[in-house]
């Protein structure tokens, strides 16, 4: 993840690019053509994810009511192929593609949140829960059919998960008496954590994407210098 500015982007009806790398509609396909530096161990990352959806949303969800924070499912239900220039950094598989929009910083409007994207029969499942600084809530429970078409589901009682590394807090949506938990590690920060969960929905057993995001500890000064390290800038790309 880099942060680049205004003059690193360059778009087009079907392309957007980004510095080095690229995002492509072609064909019915998402193409992701990555090139790339990591950090904080410096080391080149290139390659092409390809991510082919069964159907393409219409929905936007708002997070917040005057609209300030948008969550955009653009394809919840995909298939993805992934070539990226590491050992083992080549699969295919289940996938998805959304995005958030905002014109307010997260930690100004949330303390807390997790999100969830489940496989489930004909399609997928998608839970959204957040704590808002001005005292309510968000619960949003979505079904997702192959198609792309949606509708508002009703939502398992959230269950709790075991903390993540870093201790933050991580809970999910659960049949009552089921006992959700991680069964792989993704990514683990001392604000973020994102890994594989299963749980089980309506009766149904699955496996999928889940996150927790405590905004109280992304917020603190303590922390937010740490980003500078993990999430570099740069300016001046030359397309």
């Amino acid at each position: 993840m880099t942060e680049r500015g205004q003059s690193d982007l360059r778009l087009s009806e079907h392309k957007m690019e980004i510095g080095p790398s690229s995002m492509t509609w072609e064909n019915g396909e998402l193409v992701i053509d990555v090139d790339e530096m990591t950090t904080p161990h410096p080391g080149k990352l290139k390659g092409q994810i390809r991510l082919k959806p069964s159907g393409v949303t219409g929905i936007e969800v708002p997070l917040m009511a005057d609209g300030s924070h948008v969550w955009r499912p653009f394809a919840p239900t995909a298939r993805i192929e992934v070539d990226l220039n590491r050992t083992g950094w080549q699969w295919s598989g289940h996938g998805y593609f959304d995005a958030n929009f905002g014109t307010a910083a997260l930690e100004d409007d949330f303390s807390y949140w997790t999100w969830s994207r489940m496989p489930v029969k004909g399609g997928s499942a998608a839970f959204y829960d957040a704590e808002r600084r001005d005292g309510t809530s968000l619960a949003v429970a979505l079904k997702f059919a192959e198609d792309g078409s949606v509708t508002a589901m009703e939502a398992p009682p959230k269950q709790r998960i075991s903390r993540s590394l870093w201790t933050v807090r991580r809970e999910t949506r659960g049949d009552a008496g089921s006992a959700p938990k991680q069964v792989k590690a993704m990514l683990d920060a001392p604000f973020y954590t994102r890994s594989v969960v299963r749980t089980t929905i309506h009766g149904e057993e699955t496996t999928g994407v889940h996150e927790a995001l405590d905004l109280n500890r992304f917020a603190s000064p303590l922390l937010k210098p740490m980003l500078a390290v993990r999430v570099p800038r740069r300016k001046n790309w030359v397309f």
